[in-house]
């Protein structure tokens, strides 16, 4: 491009239109012309552009370094010397002032360029990802029109937890440092969130050599990588690594045995769509499902057009394009007009869009559009440097103080003609987001990019992550179901994970979790118990609602304790009603008739008291049931013992001078009734108002149930009443069983003692049974207890009097009763 003498500027680019060779000929990167277009592209629409540097017109100079450092370093020094004189750090042009370096698409060149551009405090603008570099120096030289890498390997992380691919294998080809970056710190901070890796291996990453020894290595290695569960796999590399990749699969022939099945590749911003002519013919299959990221972009309008129309015999100051077209349409363009050829003639009628994208693209790519974005950069911090001098110095002056440019270009901002904003930040990165990008090939050797999702790197966004999964095209292997990518298969709900020795955490065995725990989720670390109304199913997956339960009137065992209860009730009231019909008779009168009204009277209320227990616990029956059954039991006992010194008193008291006829008498029996009773009260009320018993639900004795309970409140006075009446019965069994043979004129102690060994020997077995047993089961066995005790007492006391009452009344008279007593 022409320019103004004192107007004079020059962007100097670096583009890279040959990466490897294969049997000494060229194998050209077309996709790296549209770059190349890209720039000329912006540049002519800036200069055309009134409104920014009117008085200055853009020029550039574009030096091919085929991906090869000494080629770089070579281009950077022509850049330093004079045109065509090739003196380094000698310049006599005041015509073209270099202003500006745009590098790319590979980081390594970086490292080159900055080598030789920085100490002359040249801005250098790269469309790659920014690597690690040396001195903060040449970092100040630098501007990258991507975003900062680790923003891509945050979004990375997030993309492989989103679809749980935790279990991934890495191929990479080798970039010296941004190797060296991957293995110390890209992949140690994916392992640290929890991504392990199947395998990292090393691919070759050229096409020079050995043929059959780097498709035999390549081929063990895909080997082991295709037998690996991991089916999702990184790929890291260059710009032009999917070529290296591409060549790889296709001579070991890979894709071509029916049971290899596929991967989802997942590369990062740097690799794109990249080919040798050679390739143009072969299937893009393999890219078909896969995932990479790409810095936002947008359709440049005009764009396509623009390129549409390049065409040699139309452009012929372009350099790159003649070479360029005859490959592309495998044609031969003559030097001369009327040379003589054997080959095809290209006529320029050919069309670069009929040609596969695979071959060349006429949308703008990523990295293109990262190109288009530095040269307007570049045009904007121009224009506030020009702004900034005084309009009547010259441009000598500006050149002086061209070093200024890197401050103008950090705080450069503005919105391209496709509409994105166009800034940097503090340390020279583009500020902007990355696009998740979905891969989806056809037959024809056309691919679609499917935007999918973003990483969002800005601080305020709720998600670094956003992805739209059901958009995306999965390899035609899982039939589009989401792949999976574990070590070993999920463990379902119900089991727990635990670690594998000698292998990697994402390794485990899964093992059911134990009685009364569960998992919800799959791949959980702990089981865990349900809430304290809940329990677990069978496949301890998820909890039920427990079951209020208690002893009720309408199940069985609740309404078969009722029917006893009320029958003994019965039974009591009918003996009586014998008694009291019978009241004058010598048997009732012989054996303390108002001792024993009193034990039928307590005994009746014990079985009424039975039915306290049943139905659900209230806090009335919680107060009464224990305190009731203390009290009347403790009657009932005492009236025991109070007959049972009856009769040994009245039997002392018939021996001649003996002083006991002051002891027989009602006032000794209702002395013991009412002393035994007032101490059993005594400890009921203290119970009462130190800790009464409550209606309380026990949640923890069954898995399945909630016991609705009478909870005793305080265990010890609980056992102090049981205690008391445990100690009167062993009393009154002692006294009647010393008692026993008594003439049988005198005496119920035969049977008294029969009534209390049954009495004993149903309430200790109660305290281990009572004990032992929980929910209503618990209540059954006092219910039980005191239903078994009471009709001991009434069987063995009352019964013999009432078969002599009803059956033999013949014996119920004064003359037998002295007879037998004889």
């Amino acid at each position: 491009m022409q320019q103004d003498v004192d107007t004079a500027l020059n962007i100097k680019e670096t583009f890279p239109l040959v990466s490897e060779t294969l049997n000494t000929e060229d194998l050209l990167l077309t996709q790296t012309y549209q770059h190349v277009l890209a720039l000329v592209f912006a540049v002519k629409e800036i200069n055309g552009n009134p409104q920014i540097l009117s008085n200055v017109t853009l020029g550039f100079n574009i030096y091919n370094n085929y991906f090869n450092p000494k080629l770089t370093y070579e281009a950077m020094m022509k850049i330093l010397s004079t045109p065509d004189r090739f003196i380094p750090n000698y310049k006599c042009d005041f015509q073209n002032n270099l202003v500006a370096v745009i590098g790319g698409p590979n980081s390594n060149d970086f490292f080159y360029i900055a080598a030789i551009l920085s100490p002359y405090k040249i801005a250098q603008l790269a469309y790659s990802s920014a690597p690690e570099m040396n001195t903060q120096n040449k970092a100040m030289s630098f501007h990258w029109m991507l975003p900062n890498a680790d923003y891509q390997y945050y979004g990375i992380l997030q993309l492989l937890l989103h679809f749980k691919w935790i279990w991934m294998g890495v191929f990479y080809i080798d970039m010296g440092r941004q190797t060296e970056l991957l293995l110390r710190k890209i992949l140690p901070f994916l392992s640290q969130h929890g991504i392990c890796f199947s395998f990292i291996d090393t691919l070759p990453g050229g096409l020079l050599g050995n043929m059959d020894a780097l498709m035999e290595a390549a081929r063990a290695k895909l080997n082991f990588a295709w037998s690996s569960r991991a089916n999702a796999v990184i790929f890291h590399g260059e710009f032009h690594g999917i070529t290296s990749l591409w060549a790889l699969l296709e001579f070991s022939e890979f894709y071509d045995k029916a049971d290899k099945k596929a991967k989802v590749w997942i590369m990062t911003a740097d690799v794109d769509f990249s080919s040798v002519l050679f390739q143009r013919h072969w299937s893009t299959d393999f890219l078909h499902g896969a995932i990479s990221l790409a810095i936002q972009s947008k359709e440049v309008s005009g764009f396509q057009e623009f390129v549409r129309m390049r065409n040699p015999f139309l452009h012929k100051a372009d350099g790159f394009l003649k070479e360029i077209w005859q490959q592309l349409f495998n044609c031969l363009i003559p030097n001369f007009p009327n040379e003589s050829v054997e080959q095809n003639i290209c006529t320029g009628a050919e069309k670069l869009e009929t040609l596969p994208m695979a071959v060349f693209e006429t949308r703008m790519t990523a990295h293109s559009y990262c190109v288009y974005n530095a040269v307007y950069a570049v045009a904007h911090a121009l224009q506030a440097l020009y702004s900034s001098i005084n309009r009547q110095r010259s441009w000598k002056t500006l050149k002086q103080q061209s070093w200024k440019l890197h401050h103008f270009l950090r705080g450069v901002s503005f919105n391209n003609s496709a509409g994105d904003k166009i800034s940097f930040d503090e340390n020279g990165e583009f500020v902007g987001r990355f696009d998740v990008i979905n891969w989806v090939t056809f037959p024809n050797q056309s691919f679609h990019r499917v935007k999918v999702g973003t990483i969002d790197p800005d601080p305020l966004s709720h998600h670094l992550l956003t992805i739209r999964e059901d958009d995306i095209v999965w390899p035609t292997w899982f039939n589009q179901v989401l792949p999976v990518s574990l070590c070993n298969d999920n463990c379902p709900s119900g089991y727990r994970k635990t670690k594998i020795d000698d292998k990697p955490f994402c390794c485990y065995d899964c093992v059911p979790c134990p009685r009364g725990e569960i998992t919800n989720q799959t791949d959980m670390h702990t089981c865990f118990q349900c809430p304290d109304d809940q329990y677990p199913n069978n496949k301890q997956d998820f909890c039920l609602l427990k079951e209020l339960t208690y002893l009720s009137y309408e199940e069985t065992l609740g309404s078969s304790l009722v029917t006893v209860s009320i029958i003994l009730s019965f039974i009591t009231i009918f003996v009586l009603g014998v008694f009291l019909k019978y009241h004058n008779t010598p048997i009732i009168k012989a054996n303390n008739r108002s001792l024993s009204y009193t034990l039928l009277f307590s005994l009746l209320l014990s079985f009424l008291c039975s039915l306290l227990f049943i139905g659900r616990p209230m806090k009335i029956t919680c107060l009464l049931r224990q305190t009731a059954f203390g009290v009347i039991f403790s009657v009932a006992v005492s009236c025991m013992l109070a007959k049972t010194i009856t009769v040994v008193l009245a039997f002392m008291a018939t021996k001649p001078g003996s002083r006991m006829r002051t002891w027989v008498g009602k006032k000794l029996t209702l002395s013991i009734v009412l002393c035994c009773s007032f101490i059993q009260s005594l400890l009921c009320i203290v119970w009462l108002g130190i800790s009464p018993p409550f209606p309380d639900l026990d949640k923890h004795s069954f898995i399945a149930e909630i016991v609705v309970e009478c909870n005793e409140g305080s265990a010890v006075m609980f056992y102090s009443v049981l205690s008391f009446m445990g100690f009167l019965a062993i009393v009154s069994f002692v006294a009647a069983f010393l008692s026993r043979k008594l003439p049988d004129t005198f005496q119920e102690t035969k049977s008294i003692t029969f009534s209390m060994l049954v009495f004993c020997s149903v309430w200790l077995s109660f305290v281990p049974a009572y004990i032992s047993t929980k929910g209503k089961y618990t209540v059954a066995v006092e219910i039980f207890s005191i239903l078994a005790s009471s009709a001991g007492l009434l069987s063995c006391v009352f019964f013999p009097k009432c078969y002599i009452i009803i059956v033999r009344p013949d014996l119920n008279k004064r003359e037998q009763l002295i007879k037998r007593g004889h």
